[in-house]
């Protein structure tokens, strides 16, 4: 399969072509259904380049969700939950301003573009009815969200502004008229008849038609006709038979979505959804929040991995000097063998032979023709007493910067093992907590904290056993919700997730069978940085002989009374 489409030069393409002008006539006429006379209740702008609207329509309450970004512009009905900034932006204010409250009355496709038009009924300041128009642009990295006023045709803003500076046919600023995108010499797709006369080739017929994507054309090629297999895809869409579907690969990535078969893609997993607007949603969400997951946890690695790199430079710098200050002996035994030998050693010698009465052995001793017997004798003294207190200070920073190691570690191990973009914000506040991260403000307001959710899971018993997923969790998970007979897990050495089996009054580690030791250790190895190790050593203790140093680092404790199990990591609905 991969071997067709990049042979096909097509596959950049596909990417950024999914959401074609077929899909936009399903989803509009979707949403026309679904949306008309509905009531825009609130308006949010989750990012820079989104839009989300909740709306009451006659079959309860939606989320429409509207994207121009350029790798992921579109516009559907959702249900995921999207995080939006305490400070609303500009946009959003003002949007909130002309449509909240408002009733659409229209949802309409623009001939066979990727433009989607929602007209809106509202109230302005004086209480007199006005029509607004919300339109969105699906047209890569061209996308932009614009509202405008229907009667004068004239901009109320748009999510992004474009200058004379940047186009100077289209220019899309408040206050002048809209301008659509200029139109291109394609016969549009719901014009084809039976007697047109079309390319057989895809990429001829991309060129030739408006509002088809590089796939579609393929499938309309794969048919006897394109006419009649086009013409059996926008009845399925008018008479509400259409079903979203989405094309997933073996490691699970979206590769391809579209309301109709891709035969192209047979092989792959073809997974099925009721409305177009849950294809679309899922097929973005999923490529869209792993690209920007791993954007938004690369810079959080980068600082983790710096500072772990200096804090392992530190230590072998302390370790160098440590080893220095250890052999310093000797100047203890230089100072005691001049102070029995002064009257052997002339002014003005650089160094003299004395018999070092601990071995008799002959010893060469150097010295600083500047000073006398005596001062010489002292200045070794004083070095020894210098690096015996070095020592003890070498050996504390030592002991704290294998803290801060183990540490950093852990935070990496979170960072890698996070899944969602939460937990990138909770594991970053706890860096700011630190000193690790410089503390930021976003929108002028700190990030408010998250509630601790530790990860839960049920053994083959019904023990629930729950799973820290940063440090400030594991603290939380064993210091304040465990109780003192239940049983804390931690791979040996390892970092990972303080894991906590919650067991019932009356219970101890004892009344624990072995199957659920094991399964939980397997549990805990699996959430550690050994996952993918074979026999992974994990301690397991009561919560009652587990303490937290004062000071010390989020996730650090020590304890005492552990037993240690090797197990396999997996999850219990593995096993």
């Amino acid at each position: 399969m991969s071997n067709r489409l990049e042979a096909s030069g097509f596959e950049c393409y596909i990417n950024c072509m999914a959401f074609d002008g077929i899909i936009t006539y399903g989803i509009t006429c979707e949403l026309r259904e679904r949306l008309k006379l509905g009531k825009i209740e609130k308006v949010y702008q989750p990012g820079n380049e989104e839009l989300l609207l909740q709306i009451h329509t006659k079959s309860g309450n939606v989320k429409l969700f509207a994207s121009c970004n350029s790798q992921s512009a579109r516009l559907c009905l959702t249900d995921n939950k999207y995080q939006n900034p305490q400070q609303p932006p500009t946009f959003c204010m003002l949007m909130r301003k002309h449509l909240q409250g408002g009733r659409i009355t229209d949802v309409r496709q623009y001939e066979s573009e990727r433009i989607i038009e929602i007209d809106i009924e509202a109230q302005n300041e004086l209480g007199f009815d006005v029509c607004k128009r919300l339109i969105i642009e699906i047209m890569g990295k061209h996308s932009n969200i614009i509202l405008i006023d229907i009667e004068s045709g004239k901009i109320i803003d748009t999510i992004k502004r474009i200058s004379i500076d940047v186009n100077r046919y289209r220019q899309l600023l408040p206050g002048i008229i809209y301008k659509y995108p200029p139109a291109q010499d394609k016969l549009p797709f719901k014009n084809i008849e039976a007697e047109s006369e079309l390319p057989d080739e895809a990429k001829l017929l991309t060129m030739a038609v408006g509002g088809i994507s590089p796939a579609i054309a393929r499938e309309l090629l794969n048919g006897t006709s394109v006419h009649a297999r086009l013409s059996e895809i926008l009845n399925e869409i008018e008479t509400g038979a259409a079903r979203g579907r989405v094309y997933i690969d073996e490691q699970g990535t979206p590769r391809e979505f579209h309301l109709t078969t891709l035969s192209e893609y047979e092989g792959l997993e073809e997974r099925f959804f009721d409305s177009i607007s849950e294809a679309v949603e899922f097929y973005f969400f999923n490529r869209e929040s792993s690209n920007m997951f791993k954007q938004k946890s690369m810079p959080l690695k980068r600082t983790v991995q710096a500072a772990l790199d200096k804090a392992l430079l530190k230590k072998k710098k302390l370790g160098e000097d440590l080893l220095a200050a250890e052999g310093s002996d000797k100047y203890r035994l230089y100072g005691e063998l001049l102070t029995a030998n002064i009257h052997l050693i002339k002014p003005g010698s650089r160094s003299v032979e004395v018999i070092n009465y601990y071995d008799g052995n002959p010893i060469t001793i150097p010295l600083d023709e500047k000073l006398s017997a005596s001062k010489n004798a002292q200045k070794y003294f004083k070095k020894y007493s210098k690096a015996r207190t070095a020592i003890h200070e070498k050996q504390a920073q030592l002991e704290d910067n294998e803290q801060d190691i183990l540490y950093l570690e852990s935070v990496l191990h979170a960072v890698d093992s996070a899944g969602t973009e939460e937990e990138l914000d909770i594991i970053k506040d706890e860096l700011q907590d630190t000193g690790y991260v410089r503390f930021r403000k976003k929108n002028g307001f700190p990030r408010k904290k998250s509630k601790p959710s530790p990860i839960r899971y049920t053994l083959s018993d019904g023990t629930e056993v729950y799973v820290g997923r940063n440090n400030n969790e594991n603290d939380w998970l064993t210091m304040k919700f465990a109780s003192k007979t239940d049983v804390w897990m931690h791979t040996k050495d390892i970092p990972g997730s303080h894991v906590l089996l919650r067991l019932e009054d009356g219970r101890t580690v004892d009344d624990l069978p072995a199957e659920i030791i094991y399964e939980a250790a397997a549990l805990a190895a699996y959430h550690s940085k050994a996952k993918n190790s074979a026999q992974v050593p994990v301690d397991y203790v009561p919560v009652r002989y587990i303490k937290k140093p004062n000071g010390s680092k989020p996730g650090y404790v020590i304890f005492t009374h552990n037993r240690t199990v090797y197990i396999e990591p997996k999850l219990p609905q593995d096993k």
